[in-house]
């Protein structure tokens, strides 16, 4: 059965078509569809265009007319494409020390790091890192963000790294959005592994990847390429392996050394992510690849290091993802919309080049090919703004918060009307 809803007037629609994957975009490209209509089918989005010649066909169709004041922005349910959602605990200790000059390795030898996320997130239950997950999902929910990716790698065992998939899975079951799990058992060496890194990656890959096939849980694997955690060589058989299964390919590439990059390349990754340490030799060559760079700002913000090159990148002809990689440690904030604006105005990105990193090139980041735009057959993804401007969206610098949120065609936000 059909069913249809002609949702309108608004006071612009961005559909973010036709830009492009890679390389640098102008605001002056952007269509931008005034005192529009979007026509609903189902889930998905039938058509689109001025809403006074949208009315006939809507109902000729019998859809619902879902009037609205014609004073909003829509664009596309917005995408976070590197989150750490998934956790116990808070690292708000490791923040004070470091904000007072204390160094990494000095954090984590008195008990902070990642490991204090492991063995916190190790003591939750599976019900309470749903109910974590749920939690943080909503906010970003009602801040826009209708798919966000969610990686596993605070658990650091394959019974604890299935506590934590089984938890994301069932967690989407219960959420309007849509999470798409990650594999990030490679995040570090685990500190209760007797054997070596490869030994770890050997179990891993042997006895966890066939259960992640087998139960659905996930179909993209990470890996942290960094002196503190995993080398290009260790990780080279475990990749391979992923690869050879089926399995989409990520890497946390080039934070604080860069070897990272070079390996999400060898491997057709779909994206490499960070990259704030990437010279102008990473640059070139992942602008010749078919690799997406996601930029971290989050982890630029909570680090007081350097923003991902993102200006260098996009002229060098690459293309740009933008995610908060919302975590416990290096990235607390979680807000995607202040973080990708501050990364504007540090990198001098146009809007254009921002909202296509927080939509269809955030998707593409996830090999996700139904959303991201709106335009026919994707799926009805959308978000209004209480401005007649999309330029008020950037400048506002998060503060402007989205007033409605439709998920697959339900309306499932409404600050209007709440």
């Amino acid at each position: 059965m059909h069913t249809y809803q002609l949702i309108g007037p608004f006071a612009q629609i961005l559909p973010m078509t036709n830009l492009g994957l890679k390389g640098a975009i102008t605001d002056e490209s952007l269509s931008i569809i005034e005192n529009g209509g979007i026509l609903i089918e189902n889930e998905r989005i039938h058509s689109l265009g001025k809403y006074s010649e949208m009315l006939p066909m809507a109902k000729e169709l019998g859809a619902e007319a879902i009037a609205l004041d014609g004073n909003d922005v829509c664009l596309p349910g917005l995408v976070d494409a590197h989150t750490h959602i998934c956790y116990g605990g808070t690292r708000a200790n490791d923040y004070a020390m470091r904000n007072a000059g204390k160094s990494y390795l000095e954090i984590a030898k008195s008990g902070g790091g990642i490991w204090d996320t492991v063995t916190q997130t190790r003591k939750a239950t599976e019900d309470q890192l749903i109910d974590l997950i749920r939690q943080r999902a909503t906010r970003h929910l009602e801040n826009g963000i209708t798919t966000i990716e969610v990686k596993s790698g605070y658990g650091l065992s394959v019974e604890e790294e299935l506590k934590m998939l089984y938890a994301i899975k069932k967690a989407n079951q219960k959420l309007p959005t849509d999470l798409i799990a990650t594999c990030l058992a490679a995040h570090m060496v685990p500190k209760d592994y007797s054997g070596t890194p490869r030994e770890y990656l050997e179990e891993i890959s042997t006895t966890l990847f066939p259960k992640l096939k087998s139960e659905q849980l996930a179909h993209r694997i990470d890996a942290f390429i960094e002196e503190s955690a995993y080398s290009k060589d260790d990780i080279v058989p475990y990749f391979t392996k992923a690869k050879a299964m089926g399995f989409d390919i990520t890497v946390h590439a080039d934070q604080f050394s860069t070897s990272g990059s070079a390996v999400a390349i060898a491997f057709d990754a779909v994206s490499a992510d960070h990259l704030e340490a990437s010279t102008t030799k990473e640059i070139e060559a992942l602008a010749k690849s078919n690799v997406i760079a996601t930029a971290l700002p989050g982890a630029s913000l909570g680090l007081g290091c350097a923003f991902t090159p993102a200006r260098e990148l996009l002229d060098a002809g690459g293309a740009l993802a933008i995610a908060s990689d919302w975590n416990p440690g290096s990235a607390p904030m979680g807000d995607l919309l202040t973080q990708a604006a501050i990364l504007g105005t540090f990198q001098k990105l146009s809007n254009a080049e921002v909202l296509a990193g927080i939509t269809f090139r955030a998707a593409l980041a996830l090999n996700l090919k139904d959303r991201g735009t709106i335009q026919e057959g994707y799926l009805a993804d959308l978000i209004t703004f209480p401005t007649n401007n999309y330029k008020e969206i950037l400048y506002q610098q998060g503060t402007l918060k989205p007033n409605r949120v439709w998920k697959r065609g339900k309306l499932v936000m409404d600050k209007k009307h709440d």
